[in-house]
């Protein structure tokens, strides 16, 4: 059995960044990562541009300005101002090249075409420059950012429609268990409903993995080994639910080794997820994770999670970690790490009752997890700890 630490290390250097890359639209890109560094196709902004509603002016030691044409947010006509002349200008619109200040409406007044300023022009006052965002032939963004939001804004405004990604991992989802039934059917005696597959494919959508197969299988040798030789041969990383201890029916560890899969560990120092296994054959990742609910659903946080990231190309693929003052006094345990599921806000972060590693009721309404090392047994209200920040 191996700590938390040595666990997470070994994923991480044993799994290989992919180096495919596909096409892909900038209006469907949210979550990949950059394989080439963009350069601008143009300046940005492409003209000398008013950041104000106001006048744009040539200035003259006067306070009064001859009113001589108006330039609208996506005019192109290029008035001449003479010394002493303005345009009525907007936001966004094209500033003259003959206009050294723009003054904003609230500092004037006019009277028909005479506008007089009622504080003093300063030369180039409220005019973004030529370029001043991004030069023409700069870089835009370098290769391997994830792109966000403000990322595809920020590339769409250059008028960038396509890019060069690095392609997301496809991933097998195998549930093993002969007492799984599916939502919406008759739950017989000794039956129970099957959630791991369903909680699995959605906290990979909501990471941004959409490339998500799932297969069933009842708790027999044969078949696991079948459905496990499948999964690993045609995904780029696979994920198991149940099956991995050591009961009389749990045939996966088995079946994974007959594969042929190296095992790089099994069994953490931790609480929830003590039975979870990594290895790999070839280069594909296989993590078994524990059957209990939330046992699976914190192993996929901790290590899963950071694992797809990186596989993905993103370099940055840890969960946020902050600290924040806990709001009661908790007492350990045993000896093994814990992931206390928790809730912060403003700061406090509240420990929740019901930590047990069958019930998800608590993870449903969990915001992070309060790490407690394995050489830490107690702590105090009032202590600053560590809180892992859970994806929302």
């Amino acid at each position: 059995m191996i700590s938390v630490e040595e666990a997470f290390e070994l994923v991480q250097k044993n799994i290989i960044p992919t180096t495919k890359t596909q096409k892909q639209s900038i209006s469907k890109s949210l979550g990949f990562v950059l394989a080439e560094t963009v350069l601008s196709p143009i300046n940005m902004p492409p003209f000398r541009q008013s950041a104000m509603d106001g006048y744009a002016l040539n200035i003259h030691t006067k306070n009064n300005y001859t009113i001589i044409d108006e330039v609208k947010a996506g005019d192109g006509h290029h008035p001449v101002l003479k010394a002493g002349e303005a345009v009525r200008i907007f936001t966004g619109s094209a500033v003259p090249d003959t206009a050294n200040s723009v003054i904003m409406q609230e500092k004037t007044s006019r009277e028909g075409d005479v506008l007089t300023l009622t504080s003093p022009a300063v030369e180039n006052e409220n005019i973004r420059p030529l370029g001043e965002q991004v030069k023409k032939g700069a870089i835009a963004l370098k290769k391997d950012t994830k792109l966000s939001p403000a990322a595809i804004g920020y590339l769409t405004t250059l008028g960038i429609s396509e890019i060069e990604v690095f392609t997301k991992p496809s991933i097998a989802i195998v549930t093993t268990g002969s007492e799984l039934v599916e939502a919406g059917q008759e739950l017989t005696y000794g039956k129970i409903y099957e959630s791991n597959s369903g909680m699995l494919q959605t906290a990979l959508q909501s990471l941004g993995f959409d490339k998500v197969t799932i297969t069933k299988v009842k708790d027999d040798f044969i078949s696991t080994k079948i459905s496990l030789e499948k999964a690993i041969s045609e995904n780029d990383l696979v994920l198991i639910s149940g099956g991995i201890s050591v009961g009389d029916y749990d045939f996966v560890g088995k079946a994974l080794l007959e594969l042929g899969t190296e095992q790089l560990f099994y069994k953490v120092k931790q609480k929830p997820g003590k039975p979870l296994f990594f290895g790999k054959k070839g280069n594909t990742p296989v993590f078994a994770l524990p059957g209990n609910p939330a046992s699976a659903l914190n192993s996929f946080y901790v290590y899963v999670q950071p694992a797809l990231q990186k596989l993905s190309g993103n370099n940055d693929f840890s969960l946020p970690r902050v600290n924040a003052m806990l709001t009661s006094n908790f007492i350990k345990k045993g000896n093994r790490a814990q992931f206390l599921k928790a809730s912060v806000k403003n700061g406090e972060v509240t420990i929740l009752e019901g930590q047990s590693s069958a019930m998800l009721h608590t993870f449903a309404i969990a915001n992070a997890f309060v790490y407690v090392p394995a050489e830490v047994n107690t702590l105090s209200k009032g202590d600053s700890v560590e809180v892992i920040m859970l994806p929302v």
